[in-house]
């Protein structure tokens, strides 16, 4: 098609001084507009079936070659669709009315603006099938571009950080989902250790040791918490959340084997040495009639890493 542009023409205008839908000006340069019509409707419902399949794929966790195709799809045809509709299905123009005088009068003015806007009124009311698929598949984009914002940042933290799974009278139970009763634990053992509601949770994890047979009292107020030598702490190191899982028996300390954070078990966990700032949570637990080891309540305090604010009970 040729880009060659005739003479400049008046617009033809009806009886009350409006231009006429069918003035040369709003002629677009397509030769076959209806042809140009069903390309970019194709083109937008290719990029509308793009931006789904994004979405789709996202959400299934798809491979980044089916992301990146299905993106890739959706914004090469949607691009395309608006180029052919500009390049192809518009007024092109010039258009240029004679005029002697500079100054404009009122009348003129009031032709100007409405010339104006029936070009564009003309331009997509005549196509308004095509302004639905646009709209359509803009939508969708928009829909799957929060994808990230709503599902990869995952849900608001909530009173996560203050709260574990343990309750008041929660068994103590090992990652293969079995119960721990007395005499599991040998003095000099440990053992990891979870609430049977979230076994295997990283923020519920505990670890339980044994230094001794008899009751151990790490802090004042904490005197039945570790009956008959059981005494379990938080395996959620404060510095940075490592698993706190070697037991040093020789001098009763737990180690962090992240940063070297050191932890004094009858000292209710204090650190002694290492970038920890703040003792292990300590578990209080009690013995049941049938022997198991169960929890007397939930942490008195969050566990691991410090953050903004504290406060409350776990």
């Amino acid at each position: 098609m040729s880009d060659e542009q005739g003479p400049p023409v008046a617009p033809e205008r009806d009886a009350e001084g409006l231009v006429s839908p069918d003035s040369p000006q709003f002629q677009v340069a397509a030769k076959h507009p209806q042809r140009v019509e069903r390309t970019t409707a194709v083109l937008f419902l290719a990029s509308l079936v793009g931006f789904v399949g994004f979405g789709i794929a996202y959400t299934q966790n798809g491979s980044t070659q089916w992301l990146g195709l299905t993106i890739g799809l959706g914004m090469l045809a949607f691009g395309f669709a608006m180029a052919a509709w500009g390049k192809f299905l518009m007024p092109r123009g010039p258009f240029e009315e004679p005029r002697a005088p500079m100054a404009t009068t009122k009348e003129e003015k009031e032709a100007f603006v409405s010339d104006f806007a029936t070009r564009g009124k003309v331009a997509v009311e005549r196509r308004s099938f095509l302004v639905k698929l646009m709209g359509a598949a803009a939508a969708i984009l928009g829909i799957v571009a929060a994808f990230p914002l709503i599902r990869s940042l995952g849900p608001l933290p909530g009173k996560s950080f203050y709260k574990t799974a343990w309750r008041k009278g929660s068994y103590l139970t090992t990652i293969d989902n079995r119960r721990v009763k007395v005499g599991d634990v040998e003095v000099g053992g440990v053992l990891t250790v979870f609430p049977e509601s979230d076994v295997g949770g990283a923020i519920s994890q505990t670890i339980l040791v044994r230094p001794q047979t008899t009751a151990i009292v790490t802090k004042p107020g904490r005197e039945s918490w570790a009956p008959q030598g059981y005494i379990a702490f938080s395996k959620v190191c404060t510095h940075a959340g490592c698993p706190v899982g070697l037991y040093e028996e020789q001098v009763q300390q737990l180690l962090c084997p992240c940063h070297q954070s050191l932890f004094d078990i009858y000292a209710g966990a204090e650190p002694i040495f290492g970038p920890a700032p703040r003792p292990l949570a300590q578990l209080p637990l009690f013995i049941d009639s049938s022997g198991y080891l169960r929890a007397q309540a939930g942490y008195d305090e969050p566990v691991g890493p410090g953050f903004w604010e504290r406060g409350g009970t776990t």
